[in-house]
């Protein structure tokens, strides 16, 4: 049938068209990032019976009579990343993992890679950035011994993978990078919006018809956001994100994404030479620390299936110049804003004057409400000069009335805090109520007033 070509405006944050160039994208709202692409379009035809009839295709069903069957998984040989993507790789999902350079998402797929073609059969590696040579070298280094079935190809043409794909016939197959990639069928180059777009239709396409799992690399911007049109996210089945500091060996992978799975868990790893080594024990990696010093609060958080501790810090100084500075690292900006305007409502103290700087020590990122009384004891700690003469674990939601509020899992945090030989946990009186662990002492709270009582004993 013939083709014939047509113009589209996108917008190269989220993928969005336009019939016309505009300077600005309705959908996402950024400026200047509506560019002209030319695609081919397929003509339609002149009759679709189907479409006037509505007789063809499959018949609606009653969804309790639709049968069900367990997904089909594979162990990838790293046990923080089946954790992460619910047990193992699902056949035939399209899985998308991104992160900065440098952070190693190669480093991680490279391991599993060798793992599964070790087990399971031939493993296809698609280098869209490195030679043979390069990638030979890291496998070198972290994998050791490297297994037969393990394949490299370093080429960018879609077309030309997937037919190797069909003569290959993979039980893996591994793009790296979907940037990189492009469509002799797309006429704009390779990174661009309609190139990703259709080199993820046809990897989804390959991986569905031949139940093939497909793990694709992606490149971030710097802003920390995937790199080219969101649509991708919502094409692919997970969407895996790397995270960490350059200047740490921890590295955090977190789920965005699961359509087998949660999207809850994370799996935790530490950088080597070696390679990415697994971290089973979070909590008790993440608590270096065992001395109470003021300024200094241990806190918890439910992570998917585990309870994950770690420690907050807090530093108040006086302004000399200006205004107070505000700064927190792990712990949203407006949550700090809003335990220090409580602090001063119900507990009587004004940091009006004061710089108030708080970290998550170990490099972890939390947006849970249950660290807001760890934060507020550890400000309320560094501004008296006072810290606690037990090993506290504080946990529990701040509301602007000062009250605290109830959270999730308090009991299997308190496990957690018996078998790291905590003395006592401050929790919302509710948690208190309903949780009763005679190893270790249980101290319920109303408010931050009363939070702040128990902490100072």
């Amino acid at each position: 049938m013939a083709k014939k070509a047509k113009t589209v405006f996108m917008c190269s944050e989220c993928g969005n068209e336009y019939p016309s160039w505009q300077g600005q994208c309705s959908y996402c709202g950024s400026w200047n990032t509506i560019i002209e692409h030319k695609v081919k379009d397929f003509e339609e035809p002149a009759l679709d019976s189907r479409r006037r009839t509505g007789t063809g295709g499959g018949r609606p069903v009653k969804l309790g009579s639709v049968g069900t069957a367990d997904y089909a998984r594979i162990d990838s040989g790293i046990g923080e990343l089946n954790r992460v993507l619910g047990g193992g790789i699902v056949l035939g999902s399209l899985v998308l993992i991104s992160g900065e350079p440098g952070i190693g998402k190669s480093t991680i797929i490279a391991q599993a890679a060798n793992s599964i073609a070790e087990k399971y059969g031939c493993v296809l590696y698609v280098s869209g950035e490195e030679s043979e040579e390069q990638v030979k070298l890291r496998a070198d280094r972290i994998c050791g011994s490297i297994s037969d079935n393990l394949l490299i190809y370093p080429e960018t043409n879609i077309e030309n993978i997937l037919a190797v794909c069909e003569d290959e016939k993979p039980c893996f197959l591994i793009v790296d990078s979907i940037q990189t990639m492009y469509s002799e069928e797309v006429d704009s180059v390779a990174g661009s919006i309609t190139q990703i777009r259709a080199c993820s239709n046809l990897l989804i396409k390959f991986a569905k018809t031949n139940n093939v799992p497909v793990f694709i690399v992606a490149h971030v911007t710097k802003s920390g956001e995937l790199a080219g049109p969101k649509t991708i996210e919502h094409m692919v089945d997970c969407v895996l994100s790397f995270s960490g500091e350059r200047d740490r060996d921890l590295r955090i992978l977190r789920s965005f994404k699961n359509r087998f799975g949660t999207t809850d868990e994370i799996g935790a790893f530490r950088m080597g030479p070696d390679g990415m080594t697994e971290v089973p024990d979070l909590s008790g990696s993440l608590i270096e620390n065992s001395e109470n010093d003021e300024g200094s609060v241990v806190s918890a958080v439910y992570e998917g299936s585990r309870p994950v501790f770690f420690e907050i810090q807090a530093l108040v100084t006086r302004a000399n110049v200006g205004f107070a500075r505000r700064t927190a690292i792990g712990i949203n900006q407006n949550r700090l804003n809003m335990i220090l305007a409580v602090l001063e409502k119900k507990a009587g103290i004004s940091l009006l004057d004061y710089d108030v700087y708080i970290n998550v020590v170990g490099g972890m990122n939390t947006n849970s409400t249950a660290t807001d009384l760890a934060a507020a004891l550890a400000i309320y700690s560094s501004f008296k000069g006072k810290a606690s003469s037990r090993r506290i674990v504080a946990v529990g939601e701040i509301g602007l009335t000062g009250q605290l509020r109830s959270v999730s899992n308090a009991d299997k945090i308190i496990q957690e805090a018996v078998r790291l030989g905590y003395e006592a946990v401050i929790l919302p009186d509710r948690n208190a109520k309903q949780s009763s662990d005679s190893k270790i002492k249980i101290i319920g709270a109303a408010n931050i007033s009363d939070a702040i009582r128990a902490y100072i004993q």
